[in-house]
This record gives C-alpha cells, sequence and structure tokens, in this order.
C-alpha cells in the first residue's frame, strides 16, 4: 500500500469550511496511508515576538495568502479515495498523532463558549508544550500531560448543503471534538459524495470534556492515518461513530443537548442489538447498566454527546 505526505500550504488547505465541491488535492487507493502534517491557528492568536515561540513557516504563509474564511479550523485536504460512492463507509484508522510545535493556545472570545455572559472580554492563553517530556504548562497553571487528538476530522457533506462552516459538527463529521480519538482509535464516516473527500485540522492537545470556554489546547499536530473503503450498498452508513482501544462509541450532534443525547443513545442501541441478542428494550436497559454518556463539547452550536461501550462487557 502507498504512503503519502501533505503538508498545510495555502495550495492544499480550506480555512474553516466543508463543501462537496471542493476539488481533492490528492487521490488515493482504500489501503493507503497519509502522514497530514497540521497547522492550528488564524492571526488573531499568534504569540507575540516577546515569547520567544515559533510559528511555523507554512503557518505564516498560509496567513499571508489571506483565503476565504469561513469558520474557525485550518483544514488540510480534501482527500479523495478512489472507489468511494455515497451510502459506503470510510474507516479512518488515526495510527500516529505527534505534536508539532512548542506551544498551544486556548482563548475566550465574545459571545462565544458555555458561559459567554460571564466572561464577556477575550483572554488568550499561550502555553508552552514540552514534546520531549509530552506535557503542556499554561503560564497561570499546573504540568498537565498532554493527550493529543484532531478535533476535526471530517469528509465532504452532502452535496445540499453547499458550503458549510468547519464550527458545527454533523453527519459528515467535522468539529466533533471527541477527546477520545487519540492515536490507535478508528473513526467511521458516511461517505456522501464520490471520493468521500477527507479533510482534517484543528489539532488539540488535551482538552476536557464538555470544551466549555470554546478552545482546548489548540496546536499544531502531525497525524498518520489509514483509510479502509466498505461498501454499504445494501444498507447505507449515515452516522459517524468510532472505536477506541478499549471502547465502542457513538455520537449525536444537535443543537439541543437533549437531542443530541438520544441520537447518541439511539446509535448505541442500534450497535447492541446488532452486534447481540438482546432485543431493543434489553438493549435500552443495558445502555442504562452499563454504557457511560458523556458531553463532548457545548460550544460549536450543534452540542455533541459520546457514548462508551467498554470492550468485554458484551461483545
Amino acid at each position: 500500500m502507498a504512503h503519502h505526505i501533505l503538508t498545510s500550504t495555502p495550495e492544499t488547505v480550506r480555512f474553516g469550511m466543508f463543501d462537496a465541491s471542493f476539488s481533492p488535492i490528492l487521490h488515493i487507493r482504500s489501503g493507503d496511508t497519509v502522514r497530514f502534517e497540521c497547522v492550528s491557528g488564524g492571526p488573531e492568536v499568534m504569540p507575540g515576538p516577546e515569547l520567544g515561540l515559533t510559528i511555523p513557516p507554512q503557518l505564516l504563509d498560509i496567513h499571508a495568502a489571506k483565503l476565504e474564511r469561513m469558520g474557525p479550523h485550518i483544514l488540510t485536504g480534501p482527500v479523495a479515495i478512489e472507489g468511494a460512492q455515497p451510502g459506503d463507509m470510510l474507516e479512518v484508522c488515526i495510527d500516529a498523532i505527534e505534536p508539532a510545535v512548542d506551544w498551544g493556545y486556548c482563548a475566550v472570545r465574545p459571545l462565544a463558549g458555555t458561559l459567554p455572559e460571564d466572561f464577556p472580554e477575550r483572554y488568550v492563553s499561550h502555553i508552552r508544550v514540552d514534546r520531549t517530556r509530552a506535557t503542556a504548562k499554561p503560564d497561570w497553571g499546573p504540568v498537565l500531560p498532554l493527550a493529543p487528538f484532531f478535533g476535526t476530522m471530517g469528509v465532504a457533506p452532502p452535496a445540499h448543503y453547499g458550503r458549510l462552516s468547519s464550527k458545527e459538527p454533523r453527519e459528515h463529521g467535522g468539529n466533533m471534538d471527541n477527546k477520545e480519538l487519540t492515536a490507535g482509535s478508528r473513526l467511521f464516516l458516511p461517505v456522501w459524495v464520490e471520493g468521500a473527500n477527507f479533510s482534517v485540522g484543528d489539532g488539540h492537545g488535551r482538552q476536557g470534556d464538555g470544551e466549555v470556554c470554546v478552545n482546548a489546547l489548540e496546536m499544531g499536530l502531525t497525524g498518520t492515518f489509514t483509510f479502509i473503503l466498505h461498501r454499504q450498498a445494501d444498507a447505507p452508513f449515515t452516522w459517524p461513530a468510532a472505536e477506541s482501544p478499549t471502547h465502542y462509541i457513538t455520537m449525536g450532534f444537535n443543537e439541543d443537548l437533549d437531542l443530541a443525547m438520544k441520537k447518541a443513545l439511539r446509535g448505541m442501541i442500534d450497535l447492541i442489538v446488532s452486534r447481540s441478542a438482546l432485543t431493543r428494550v434489553q438493549a435500552y436497559q443495558f445502555c442504562s447498566l452499563a454504557v457511560d454518556f458523556r458531553v463532548t463539547q457545548t460550544v460549536n452550536g450543534e452540542k455533541g454527546v459520546h457514548g462508551l461501550l467498554a470492550k468485554g462487557l458484551l461483545f
């Protein structure tokens, strides 16, 4: 199988948007691996020279290009997978994730976050990262271990949606901000357009569930992914799901947190019924006994809930 490298440049990124009409910048086959060298952050959150932190040249090139911008994330891609058709499922194996820089940022923005009425002023923290020790330390706080993952991973959305901001997660994936999707996990995405057209960005050095202030530790990451295409012609796959080394994961997104919870719960019931002898009502009870449902994030317009079923409890 082939191995490819994609570096973030003005020619290989989109700033904050998904669109089924975007042309792929790379074509690969199922089973191929791609190393994405991603950058993060708009000009408004760059550290000043007094901090002694290095801004990657490719990120400065992207800023200088003044690309059209819709949402907050610099997304590398899209990458087309040969033979992918609407109704198929794309398996994204997250082989490795590595910090690419020695700093990240966490910001509070006016009119954003979970408590915008309590915190109306902009406040940006630039946080040093020790890549050797895999830790981060805010100037105002303790040393924290890194747990890197990409907040935004997605395929092209359905064509009738037109151009979408990268802010909201939807059925194509996108800004899911699910901290369980670390190296060794697998993400399953429905295919909506020919080629699937996968993009990734929004590197997070670490995050708490909820991502309450609107940012995690936002930073440049390098991720290595292997892509596997699954034909689903008889039973189209329509919603993102995942599997970590320890758990099966379902996800729900909706502007109403209650409805996001229901989506994640129904997805878990469907998963249990499809893989066991339990009836739907028994699976519903099993979820109440053994499945953890967590608030993924409350800050992206479409809020998120994810369900976690520990491997070995049922199948």
